[in-house]
């Protein structure tokens, strides 16, 4: 009887953290519109810079480390299976058999 128990304690000590981040739950901070509050106006650039979007708080999230090293394996993917299957599937006798439509 204490063993289920345990282990449901157990997989919810180790799910817990897993969906706060998920969430987005971070410490109690500044919030994004507060920090932007309190910036100095700064001279608007020229051209838009690449970095403009970038947040070292986002970049740093261990989810986001895992799909910068995922995401070169979906573009391989998409490039070697799905979309030689999809041009496939656009030509005759294949278009009929699943069903594609001309647009």
């Amino acid at each position: 009887m204490t063993r289920p128990l345990a282990r449901r304690s157990r997989e919810l000590w180790l799910a817990l953290p897993l969906a706060l981040a998920l969430l987005g739950i971070g410490p109690a901070g500044e919030t994004p519109d507060q920090a932007q509050e309190e910036a100095p106006p700064a001279a608007a650039p020229t051209a838009p810079s690449p970095m403009a979007d970038y947040d070292p708080q986002r970049a740093g999230h261990p989810l986001r480390i895992v799909a910068y090293a995922v995401h070169p394996v979906g573009v391989m993917l998409d490039y070697l299976i799905f979309r030689p299957c999809y041009w496939l599937g656009s030509h005759e006798p294949l278009r009929t058999l699943f069903g594609r439509d001309e647009y």
